[in-house]
């Protein structure tokens, strides 16, 4: 977020120097300068359009940041008043993803493991949770508050859940 404000305030900087000279030109060239107001609204404006762009940016900044391991679930995009221009183009602010870097297999086949699953949104920490994947049987279980996957594929503390859709088995099964 701190960043974010320090990209803002040096965009608006910026900008306001460069028609600062550029006012200060226009004077010893023609003999007229640009008017005054001009500097603070290029820098008004240079500022929202540094915003905007750090806010349509942290997704594929966060994408090209992930390991190649790493499988996107699901992007849930956002549409609010208070940024008109999200009506016309949605913005990401949150995804999911499975992190099969770390994946470890039960069974002989393969096809039940335990990964994280990984949620990622603008503005907060990201959060890792556990989870246990039979792609056979296109399920997943959290592995939480003591919760395990043996060996043998056999939860241990928690069941199975199984949901139309589920893009996060959809991504730890078939990579996406």
């Amino acid at each position: 977020m701190l960043s974010d404000f320090v990209v803002a305030i040096v965009a608006g900087l910026g900008a306001a120097s460069v028609v600062y000279a550029l006012r200060h030109l226009a004077g010893r060239l023609t003999g007229r300068q640009l008017p005054k107001w001009l500097l603070p609204v290029t820098a008004g404006l240079a500022m929202i359009a540094a915003t905007i762009w750090s806010e349509y940016s942290w997704y594929p900044r966060t994408l090209a940041a992930l390991g190649p391991d790493v499988v996107v679930a699901d992007a849930v995009t956002e549409r609010v008043a208070y940024r008109p221009w999200t009506f016309i183009f949605p913005m990401v602010t949150r995804f999911s993803a499975v992190d099969l870097g770390h994946r470890v297999a039960a069974g002989a086949d393969g096809q039940i493991f335990a990964a994280n699953a990984v949620l990622y949104q603008r503005w907060q920490p990201v959060l890792a949770v556990p989870q246990a994947f039979d792609c056979t049987q296109h399920a997943r279980a959290d592995l939480l508050n003591g919760a395990t996957l043996g060996p043998d594929g056999s939860l241990n503390g928690t069941s199975w859940s199984r949901t139309a859709g589920d893009t996060l088995v959809a991504a730890a099964c078939g990579g996406g």
